[in-house]
């Protein structure tokens, strides 16, 4: 180990630059990936069992948006992170659009658990600092 790689992982690059860039475009993408999870989950639920045609072709089109979009995010966001806002995201949206869209019901101890899941996607996102990812890089680099 030499002096000289200490102080080129701890300087700025454009190599960190371009890694924060990729970060803060997964972010919105793992966003979109639940949205397409929520889709698909309600239309699973629409296509009673996938003996409803028209709903289970709604499915299959949100299940593979649904897919590509979370690869697309994991590239740069832990898989661990990653999963667990996109699975937080889709069981949150299915179970606050279920009522709306089927005879489900919305219990305050429903929405209490929901809060708390809700929580914790708040916190892996926040998990997910720009100062863990250049320690992370640093060590990587060595």
């Amino acid at each position: 180990m030499s002096t000289t790689a200490a102080t080129t992982t701890s300087a700025p690059t454009p190599e960190n630059a371009t890694a924060r860039s990729d970060r803060a475009r997964a972010w919105p993408i793992l966003l979109l990936a639940g949205a397409f999870e929520i889709a698909y989950a309600l239309a699973v639920g629409g296509s009673q069992g996938f003996t409803v045609l028209s709903w289970s072709l709604i499915a299959v089109v949100f299940f593979l948006l649904t897919l590509f979009s979370l690869s697309l995010a994991l590239r740069t966001i832990d898989v661990g992170i990653g999963y667990a806002v996109w699975a937080g995201i889709g069981a949150v949206g299915a179970a606050l659009l279920g009522p709306v869209f089927f005879d489900e019901t919305l219990t305050p101890v429903k929405v209490l658990w929901l809060t708390l899941i809700i929580g914790g996607v708040v916190w892996l996102k926040l998990s997910d600092s720009p100062q863990q990812t250049q320690t992370e890089q640093s060590a990587h680099q060595q």
